[in-house]
């Protein structure tokens, strides 16, 4: 009926509305509530009603490739599937205003870092982190702050929703893993806006390696998000060097992927997967690559 659906948007800007909401829902005539917001950091910290038991959690993810008439992978990989840069008519400046504008404006409204000019820094040096296993200590350094500042930029990104940690696969381990997770900007396209681009940001290969693989990470995720089935995403990585770039493990499959930006698959490009699969027999393996082949080697599709 008419006013039984009402639409909060950016919720995190008055927090005391949540008290507001709950008191409606426990009403006579309770009202159906769609709260949207892009950070949580404000709610938990503000100490009110977060609407435990009562509210069902979902996330909203850059487009993937099936909801789009048309997908144009390197167009993907340069621009990432934000809405807003699909739907510009100049995607370029809007991507690069992304970055700077919404951060900065986000960031100075909250009062979460003082120094704009070190969490610019940041940004910076946290995109060479993009599809890499994340040492936190090395960004600091390379940033010029203190580690302990570097984790709450960390945090700020995080509660933002831009960015994300995947943590190592340890179930029922039959050798050492890696202990740190691998870190993952939201989408590709923010990934090459804060990526340097000058005369001494030469490595092209890593650039578009890390782009393709994020693009994969931000697919799965959000494959997760809308399909409801219960699973988590993890990648698997041993101090040796052998390294699969994303396990999605729980009800809804066991699957070990790994991501090539090649055009061609090689035999040392299944070795992390031979390993994982000896480790863990129950798992499909998966090598994503830029060929025009459907092969299936070992087992490896």
């Amino acid at each position: 009926r008419p006013g039984s659906m009402i639409v909060i948007d950016e919720v995190q800007r008055v927090p005391e509305l949540l008290n507001v909401v709950h008191g409606l829902i426990e009403s006579p005539s309770p009202r159906r509530f769609v709260l949207t917001g892009s950070s949580a950091r404000k709610l938990r910290r503000g100490g009110t009603d977060l609407l435990a038991g009562r509210a069902v959690l979902r996330t909203l993810h850059p487009f993937m490739a099936a909801e789009l008439p048309t997908f144009d992978l390197d167009a993907a990989l340069r621009l990432g599937l934000l809405p807003l840069v699909r739907s510009s008519t100049n995607p370029d400046d809007t991507l690069r205003s992304y970055a700077t504008l919404y951060l900065e404006q986000e960031v100075q409204l909250e009062g979460w870092a003082r120094n704009t000019g070190a969490f610019a820094r940041f940004l910076e040096a946290i995109s060479f982190s993009h599809a890499e296993v994340l040492n936190l200590t090395n960004v600091a350094r390379e940033c010029q702050v203190e580690r302990k500042t570097a984790a709450g930029y960390l945090g700020v990104l995080e509660d933002l929703l831009l960015a994300f940690r995947l943590p190592v696969f340890a179930r029922r381990t039959a050798r050492a893993t890696t202990a740190h997770p691998k870190f993952y900007l939201f989408d590709t396209g923010i990934f090459r806006s804060l990526r340097p681009t000058g005369p001494l940001d030469h490595d092209r290969g890593f650039t578009d390696g890390n782009a393709l693989e994020g693009l994969v990470a931000q697919h799965l995720r959000a494959w997760i998000a809308y399909s409801r089935r219960r699973a988590d995403l993890f990648y698997w990585g041993t101090p040796g060097g052998l390294e699969v770039d994303f396990v999605i493990y729980g009800d809804a499959g066991f699957w070990a992927i790994e991501v090539k930006h090649t055009n061609r698959v090689r035999p040392e490009d299944l070795r992390a997967l031979r390993a994982f699969k000896r480790d863990y027999p129950e798992a499909e393996t998966r090598l994503l690559y830029r060929g025009s082949e459907r092969l299936l080697v070992d087992g490896i599709l």
